[in-house]
């Protein structure tokens, strides 16, 4: 295959699968760790007015999605990649950073949360996923 297609195909595996992964554990958190009394998560603006009703517990599930997600992402990026896996992973990365910044700005997440998801869950797990799926 093509080096040049086959990037083109790492990046949007990368994203598509690390997306699912998300939203896989995305699909968790209320299953696993009961939602507060009150909260209706299923749209927009009913997550945003219960925000101030999440404690700690339920950021875990939304942390893990988005460093997991991105860590598989990265990785499967890295493996399909033809040159410069690590880039292309970092790329992954960077992205889903992006997705997350978004996130920060439309969401009242609290401040603990929104720091140390955009600092520990994106950059460093796409080096990660890189690092990882680099190896022969």
């Amino acid at each position: 295959m093509n080096p040049i297609l086959r990037n083109i195909l790492a990046v949007i595996a990368g994203l598509v699968i690390g997306s699912a992964v998300n939203m896989f554990f995305i699909s968790l958190n209320g299953p696993v760790i009961a939602l507060p009394e009150g909260a209706d998560v299923s749209t927009m603006e009913g997550l945003k007015e219960s925000m101030s009703l999440f404690e700690p517990k339920h950021f875990i599930f939304p942390f893990l999605a988005h460093a997991l997600g991105t860590l598989v992402g990265a990785f499967i990026a890295a493996k399909i990649a033809a040159t410069h896996k690590t880039k292309f992973a970092m790329a992954i990365g960077v992205l889903f950073l992006i997705g997350g910044i978004i996130n920060v700005i439309n969401l009242p997440a609290p401040t603990w949360f929104s720091t140390l998801d955009l600092v520990a869950a994106y950059i460093p797990m796409g080096w990660l996923g890189g690092k990882l799926g680099a190896k022969k």
